[in-house]
């Protein structure tokens, strides 16, 4: 990436943040006006953005259980949207078309088809970046979102393979055989130890997976996210996830930016994909309709619903084929670029504030929500609890087994990875699964005896908006958290936390007193 793209997108990446707004839709912006302006990117920006989009299927593998894809709400809600979708969608085009309005007139049924299709999927980019800035990738609608990416992510494979008619190579059928050198992965993995060669361990799995799969004819990204899911289970996924972090959002910036130099659109196409931007509202009651009937909560059904109503980077890749085939006309593919730009907008300005909406309109949302529940999405309340670590990372865990260590049964544990709680039930500690920004947790948790809760979470605003949800449920008792840095301390203060700890000032003012104490000095 040249210093003027950089330079661009580091302008409009921070003007948009300083409007409240996330960078993505400044990069988005800046691919606009820099091909607006007649900015020629170099080969590099195509390459930036397929080493983003990789790194970051590689790491969302790290994070994905099988059994996450084998759930009914994942697979069964996935190919039910779609099919409906499909179905509503090309009914709305080739209305469009009879009316003869522009770029719509003589729209054939499989282009309509085509076209629906294109539209159907949800953007992996988009959603992921979200997720994680908003630390929800291992929430309940999070895990969710993920399968659907996933599952559409297979359809697509299939979709490529027969619009191509490249079948996979025979030797494809090896591929099955990966799980079995799971172990040495593994191995790999820790001798990589904790510094430069970590990342570039995850470089060489991420990138090896892909050029493995596309090498048999197999969609080169799907090789990502395999060889990430093949490492799920290593004690050192959560911290190679870390190390590629900083990476995958850099080139990914070389993904938004390419966007914007699909084509230039002219003010026609523009109107166009606004108009088709009015349908998302349709994609996303489709989504919250179908979990809802899947018996899942209306917040997760919301949440879920919410995140994945927009449309996917994939939208472009079928246009392009589609153009390439005489399918489609040319300027679809500017339209279709337009149309995924402005819906990333949308989902970048509403999903920030999806929890505030729920609360709002809760009795509404959940109106229609089964009376019976799924196993997982069952409360457990924390029995004769005193204290309650909400967050189990490394710290919020250290926290919890040193107040375990005076305290016994009267701590427990909440945490919205289900995997870390089975991991500290396992061991016989008092835990469960609950997502600290669930208004409905909060309202049905009994609370009474509990007289101290820590916020042992990554985000101050995750810890700002647990303590909004704590009063209105009326919590009585004090509140502890972390932060990294001093303003964000004075922040969570000014939020009405009690006690708030300098993560960096507190672990050296423990590290001198424990060294004190050898000596004999405390």
């Amino acid at each position: 990436m040249d210093f003027l793209l950089l330079c661009v997108a580091f302008v409009f990446g921070l003007a948009v943040k300083s409007l409240g707004l996330p960078p993505l839709v400044g990069y988005l912006l800046a691919g606009f006006g820099l091909h607006f302006l007649g900015v020629t990117p170099g080969e590099g920006l195509e390459t930036l953005a397929d080493l983003g989009i990789t790194l970051m299927l590689f790491t969302i593998g790290l994070k994905l259980k099988i059994s996450d894809l084998l759930r009914r709400e994942v697979w069964a809600g996935t190919l039910s949207e779609l099919g409906l979708w499909c179905v509503l969608c090309v009914g709305v085009l080739l209305t469009l078309a009879s009316v003869a309005l522009p770029y719509f007139a003589g729209l054939s049924f499989n282009t309509a088809a085509l076209l629906a299709f294109a539209f159907g999927f949800s953007s992996t980019v988009c959603i992921v970046k979200l997720l994680e800035e908003s630390g929800e990738m291992r929430t309940r609608h999070g895990r969710l979102a993920i399968g659907v990416l996933v599952m559409q992510d297979v359809v697509a494979v299939l979709f490529l393979v027969f619009a191509t008619g490249k079948m996979p190579s025979y030797w494809a059928i090896a591929l099955l055989a990966l799980p079995f050198i799971r172990p040495l992965l593994n191995r790999l993995l820790d001798s990589a130890g904790h510094g430069e060669l970590l990342p570039l361990t995850g470089f060489f799995l991420a990138l090896g997976g892909y050029e493995l799969f596309a090498l048999v004819g197999v969609k080169g990204d799907l090789g990502a996210l395999i060889a990430g899911m093949l490492l799920s289970h290593s004690s050192k996924a959560t911290e190679l996830s870390k190390a590629l972090l900083g990476f995958k959002d850099l080139f990914l910036i070389g993904f938004f930016l390419s966007i914007g130099f699909t084509a230039l659109p002219t003010l026609g196409m523009v109107g166009i994909a606004l108009g088709l931007t009015l349908l998302l509202p349709l994609k996303f009651l489709l989504f919250y309709g179908l979990l809802l009937a899947m018996r899942l909560r209306g917040r997760t059904a919301w949440l879920g619903a919410l995140a994945l109503a927009n449309y996917s980077e994939f939208g472009l890749i079928v246009a392009d084929l589609a153009v390439d085939l005489d399918w489609l006309p040319a300027q679809w593919l500017v339209i279709l670029a337009l149309t995924v730009t402005f819906s990333f907008i949308v989902t970048s300005l509403l999903y920030p504030r999806a929890h505030a909406l729920y609360s709002h309109n809760k009795t509404r949302l959940t109106r229609f929500e089964r009376s019976q529940r799924l196993p997982e999405d069952v409360l457990t309340q924390p029995k004769d609890a005193q204290i309650l670590v909400v967050g189990l990372g490394r710290v919020g865990t250290g926290a919890y087994r040193a107040l375990h260590q005076l305290m016994g049964k009267n701590v427990w544990g909440m945490d919205a990875d289900p995997s870390r709680i089975q991991r500290m039930t396992d061991e016989g500690m008092k835990a469960f699964v609950g997502d600290g920004e669930d208004a409905d947790l909060w309202e049905h948790l009994d609370l009474s005896s509990v007289k101290l809760i820590l916020l042992a979470l990554p985000s101050i605003d995750d810890s700002r908006n647990v303590t909004n949800q704590l009063k209105r449920a009326n919590f009585n008792g004090q509140l502890a958290a972390i932060a990294r840095y001093e303003d964000e301390r004075l922040l969570l203060m000014d939020a009405g936390i009690d006690k708030v700890f300098n993560f960096y000032t507190e672990a050296g003012t423990g590290f001198a007193e424990e060294s004190l104490a050898m000596i004999g000095q405390r």
